[in-house]
């Protein structure tokens, strides 16, 4: 009897163990546009478990652009020094000239059978990503910041960011701040500008939030909005900023063109007024003394944290090849800087009207035009706002 009862208790702390236990998720066949993502806070630490890949950054531009692909190599340099990945980075450069050297590139990174994965970026580089994935099928690829060829090959996965719902935020401050004449170089007129790099969906994406963002703080509200055809050549840039300035009364300057948006940075210093805004990283922890003080906040694109995201999943068994994962606001995939200069210089109406529109945002209250679903409402928009 008394060895009955042992046996059955046996099996009752069996079954008991494995009702507490965890919980295997199913990997899905295909993740949606909108999968969650539990991106990692800055600085936590990464699961101490998962196999390390090999793992090669191709960078369409150079690193020290204090923005998107040193966002990027943020996040890959964290996988690195908590050894989970290894990881090699090319600096392919970003000019005309340099473009050759993508594809070719590309190719000898695949040809060389070195690496797990390739990750590169943006929009600029779908073309040699799909010649490439073709050709090496078993090459695993990751293009961060673009979708032009999502599913059509089963190696590639795309992640893009919810840009306009940054946008959003970010009109909403500049609203606010180009009338507060109680902060030093502003004036009364209610005119903020928009560098972007290129007249291209991705870029019109952030413009469409942000000009949304600022007529919903503003109804009167005029958004100058030029182009620099470059993400490298300041210069293009400084010379729409000081036109702007001079020309508009423009007193805030979104640039949102890599390192060529500084270049708006540079011409309101240099005209002694207005206040520029930063993207992708922290620009006011980057630029320089004289540069950070008229940065008043900056835009995130987070793509460093959404690369770690990656490997969590995969680290979980959850893979997403072939298709597209798209990260917001709820996700942590794209958000504002709002200590330092934000926090000294923004109303407490203005950090209200942001908190309120995030969580409009995230309730899906707030809905936001997008250039890849209402491109022609977005054009209607921007001609609509011009000074």
């Amino acid at each position: 009897m008394k060895k009955i009862l042992a046996l059955i208790l046996a099996m009752l702390m069996m079954l008991s163990l494995a009702a507490c236990g965890e919980k295997v998720p199913e990997t899905p066949a295909e993740a949606p546009a909108d999968a969650p993502a539990d991106v990692p806070a800055e600085g936590e630490k990464a699961p101490e478990k998962g196999k390390v890949y090999n793992v090669v950054h191709l960078v369409n531009g150079n690193l020290g652009d204090k923005s998107f692909f040193d966002s990027a190599n943020s996040g890959l340099e964290q996988l690195k020094a908590d050894g989970r990945i290894n990881l090699t980075t090319i600096e392919m450069g970003g000019t005309v000239e340099d473009e050759p050297k993508w594809l070719s590139t590309a190719y000898e990174v695949a040809e060389s059978g070195e690496y797990d994965i390739i990750v590169c970026g943006t929009f600029q580089m779908p073309e040699e990503v799909k010649e490439v994935a073709t050709q090496y099928p078993d090459q695993k690829f990751i293009i961060y910041d673009d979708n032009t060829f999502v599913g059509e090959n089963k190696n590639v996965l795309n992640i893009t960011y919810k840009q306009n719902h940054l946008g959003y935020l970010m009109g909403i401050f500049a609203a606010y701040l180009t009338t507060d004449t109680s902060v030093d170089r502003i004036n009364e007129d209610a005119v903020i500008g928009f560098i972007g790099g290129m007249d291209s969906p991705v870029i019109n994406d952030f413009l469409a939030g942000y000009i949304e963002g600022a007529l919903s703080a503003n109804p009167d509200i005029k958004v100058d909005t030029r182009y620099a055809n470059t993400y490298v050549d300041t210069a293009i840039s400084k010379e729409y900023g000081l036109s702007m300035i001079n020309d508009n009364k423009c007193d805030v300057i979104w640039g949102v063109a890599g390192n060529a948006g500084n270049g708006g940075a540079e011409a309101a210093f240099e005209a002694g007024k207005g206040y520029f805004l930063g993207v992708d990283s922290d620009q006011e922890l980057t630029f320089n003394e004289d540069l950070a003080a008229i940065t008043m906040t900056s835009g995130l694109k987070n793509i460093g944290n959404s690369l770690i995201w990656v490997f969590d999943e995969l680290d979980k068994g959850n893979e997403y090849w072939g298709t597209e994962v798209t990260l917001g606001i709820a996700e942590g995939g794209v958000g504002l800087v709002t200590d330092k200069n934000f926090d000294k210089y923004a109303s407490e109406e203005c950090k209200a009207a942001i908190e309120a529109a995030e969580a409009g945002i995230v309730s899906g209250d707030i809905t936001v035009f997008s250039d890849f679903t209402d491109h022609d409402k977005v054009m209607e928009l921007r001609n609509a706002v011009k000074p």
